[in-house]
Parts: C-alpha cells; structure tokens; sequence
C-alpha cells in the first residue's frame, strides 16, 4: 500500500478520516470516540497481558494449560512486533502529522493541507506503516482464539491511561477488541486507517503460523472450564 498509497482513492479517504477525528483542536470526535482512543494509548503489552491473566483465571484448570498459552501469546506478539518493526523500516512511510502538514505538497490533489494540525496525543518518532499496537493486539487476540477454539468469549480488558474515563471494557469477541483498536489509532491521530488494518493482519498471521508450529500440545484434547 503505502508505495502507491499518495495518489490512491485509499490514501485520501483515509488521510481525510484522521485529519478530521485525530485532531488535537476542532476534530469531528465523540466523547466516546476520544474515550477509545485514550482506552489504548497504555501499555499494550501489560494491557494484554492483564487480559491473558484474567482470562486464564477464569477459564484455564491445568498450569501446564495456563503457561502454554502465555508463552503461545508472548511469543506470537514479540514475532509480530518483529515483523512490524521489518515494515516499518523498509517502507518508512510517514505519520499523519507530517502528512497532513505536508498536504499541499503532495501529489494527491484531493488531500488539503494544514500546516497547523495536531494530533490527539504525541506522534511516536518512528514510521507509520504497520501499525505496531494492531500488530501486538492481533497476534494476542488471535492466540486466544485459536487457543479455545473459538472468536467469542466474554472477557475484560483495563486500561491505566491517565486520561481514560471508561477503564474498564467488556467484550464478547476477541474480533471486536482488536475493531476498537483499529479505530482508537486513527483516532489519536498517529495511524493511517490501511496502516492499522495492515498490522491487524499481520499480526493475525503471525499468530496462526506461531500456533501451528511451537508449543503444540502433546495431547489433542484441552479441559477448560466453560
């Protein structure tokens, strides 16, 4: 995407949706849609990992069950993030602030400039492309699902952001946490929408080629408690 994206129907629809709901100042933002995006500007790693413990607490009897689906998700994401890492390097492909900066500069005639815009929290200094919290929340997510064999599962995720109100969310699908997360970057203002899709699936893939390659289960069956 992003070696075409400048001139794309793609890129300029969502360089529009982060101009107008990442802004710091003037954005089209809800409340809620603000909520969100603070919901997942923690930790991600601790986020998820507070999510894994909870949800093993619940659901998991055995302690060799319990370790291997910590180590199952850990390593999926430490792979994934490697694989985020790889992109980011070879594409470099800009954040939203300069983007937007720069708009009138480059060569898409339908993405105006603001040399003024702001994003909702502070731009991290390395590239855009992929997304690294998409990358890290997909390969957790999709271990858990893989893991139990299935996308729905009520569970909770916390958040210790300073400035979230909602610091705790409840979910029915793994699918549905890593669709907030999608949206929470976009709108902080820090991600192009195809950036945080494309770590979404990046980190899906990673996940499902970890599960089926390391930890694999000596027997074929699992007990976990409904």
């Amino acid at each position: 995407m992003p070696r075409r994206a400048l001139t794309s129907e793609r890129y300029k629809k969502d360089y529009n949706e982060v101009k107008m709901l990442g802004a710091l100042l003037n954005s089209a933002r809800t409340a809620e849609q603000t909520d969100l995006a603070y919901f997942y500007n923690d930790n991600i790693f601790a986020q998820w990992n507070r999510a894994l413990r909870a949800i093993s607490a619940k659901h998991i009897r055995r302690i060799g069950d319990n370790a291997r689906l910590f180590a199952l998700a850990n390593v999926a994401t430490a792979d994934a993030v490697i694989a985020c890492w790889d992109s980011k390097k070879y594409y470099a492909f800009w954040r939203p602030l300069t983007a937007i900066r720069e708009g009138d500069n480059d060569p898409n005639p339908q993405t105006a400039g603001d040399v003024n815009w702001q994003p909702l929290v502070n731009t991290p200094n390395y590239p855009d492309y992929t997304s690294g919290v998409n990358n890290v929340t997909a390969a957790m997510t999709r271990t858990l699902s893989l893991f139990f064999g299935r996308d729905w599962m009520t569970f909770e995720v916390t958040s210790l952001a300073p400035n979230v109100v909602q610091k705790t969310r409840t979910y029915k699908r793994f699918s549905d946490a890593v669709r907030d997360t999608v949206d929470a970057r976009v709108y902080l203002g820090i991600h192009f929408r195809f950036a945080d899709e494309a770590g979404r699936t990046q980190g899906t893939r990673v996940a499902e080629w970890t599960f089926n390659h390391f930890l694999l289960p000596i027997e074929h069956h699992h007990r976990f408690d409904d």
